[in-house]
């Protein structure tokens, strides 16, 4: 009768290792899912900086699956020793597991679906707050290619920039400055009609077509004849594009720009704020459109300034900032450093405004050494 107990406690012994151990296999599998779920989102809180909180949930869930796989596991190993070195009635009291394997052996394929709609689960919220993210940066990555906050140095020319977006959608300022030749300076400042990602788009072809027309023509007029060509057989009635564009060449000493339908540029030289105005209609506009240039002698100290219209539409009810205040601000410090006379701008703009500042605003001040 001892004999027939002795056996009965093995076998019973060994059915619960071998319960335990496809158990510790069932929550083993379902915590290697939760593993790959939070080493993905930790990589992706290193790489954007954020979502500590889910990779702390996810690193939680981890570790429960694994203590439960390891609590099973050490069941099933206590069990087989017990059987195979002095299997004792008492051990017959690790029936009680009996109970959490069944549990496991019976709802362990809806453990392993469940770990695995956790893991697609947290892989579809990764991909949403990525794509949630680049709504965000795309923004800020256009601007940054429209609007750079730095411009390369150019010898002889002090030059500062300001840009600041306004409270609506993406839209198409743009400025660049650049050298065409060893002695002849490219600055152009431009705006798209409209908001969003097609206005942009837009500045973006304009502002590097009009580098490969400059390098090609010497004339600023010609380059925008080119431009206006090139862009109004696109088709898009809907958008017009104001710009100017403005050549300094050192060894002449001068200023050669071509305007199509920009706010003026703002020339301070011979003690005076010069108006330089449109020189023909925007661009796009009409695809037979022809430009003028105009030139100003540039002289040591002379100082040119160029912004887009969302400086002067500054709104106080129905005024507006307008030229003449740009011009008035100029006119009062002319010698004042570039970069302090473009933030004086912004803020008079700003302190005029009744309301956040709609409309992107940029601006660039250029002084010939």
């Amino acid at each position: 009768m001892h004999l027939s107990m002795t056996r009965i406690v093995e076998v019973v012994l060994v059915v619960i290792a071998a319960g335990c151990g496809v158990a510790a296999v069932v929550w083993g599998r379902s915590s290697r899912r939760l593993q790959r779920a939070w080493r993905r989102i930790a990589a992706e809180v290193e790489r954007q900086g954020r979502g500590a909180d889910a990779r702390d949930l996810a690193r939680s869930q981890f570790r429960k699956e694994v203590h439960t796989a390891g609590l099973y596991l050490a069941i099933a190993i206590a069990a087989i020793v017990l059987a195979v070195w002095e299997p004792r009635p008492a051990a017959l009291a690790l029936l009680g597991v009996v109970i959490p394997v069944a549990v496991s052996m019976r709802y362990g394929p809806r453990f392993l679906a469940e770990a695995r709609v956790a893991e697609q689960r947290t892989a579809l919220e990764r991909r949403a707050e990525e794509v949630l993210a680049q709504e965000e940066l795309a923004p800020l990555r256009w601007a940054a290619r429209l609007a750079p906050e730095a411009l390369p140095p150019i010898e002889g020319f002090e030059v500062s920039r300001v840009y600041e977006p306004g409270s609506g959608m993406m839209a198409g300022d743009f400025y660049d400055l650049y050298q065409t030749a060893p002695t002849r300076t490219a600055v152009v400042i431009g705006d798209v009609s409209g908001h969003g990602i097609e206005p942009s788009i837009t500045a973006f072809q304009v502002k590097y077509l009009l580098r490969v027309f400059l390098r090609e023509y010497r004339d600023p007029a010609q380059a925008l004849d080119e431009l206006n060509a090139v862009m109004s057989a696109q088709g898009r009635p809907e958008e017009f594009v104001s710009l100017v564009c403005a050549l300094f060449d050192t060894t002449a000493g001068t200023l050669r720009y071509a305007s199509a339908g920009h706010p003026p540029a703002w020339l301070w030289t011979d003690n005076e704020v010069r108006a330089l105005r449109a020189t023909g209609p925007l661009l796009m506009l009409d695809p037979n459109a022809s430009y003028i240039s105009r030139e100003r002698d540039m002289s040591p100290g002379d100082l040119l300034l160029l912004y887009t219209d969302g400086l002067a539409e500054a709104r106080a009810g129905e005024a507006l900032f307008g030229e003449e205040r740009i011009a008035a601000i100029l006119r009062r410090d002319p010698g004042q450093d570039t970069k302090v006379l473009c933030k004086s701008l912004l803020e008079s703009a700003q302190d005029f405004a009744d309301g956040p500042l709609t409309d992107d605003v940029a601006i660039l001040a250029i002084r010939r050494t």
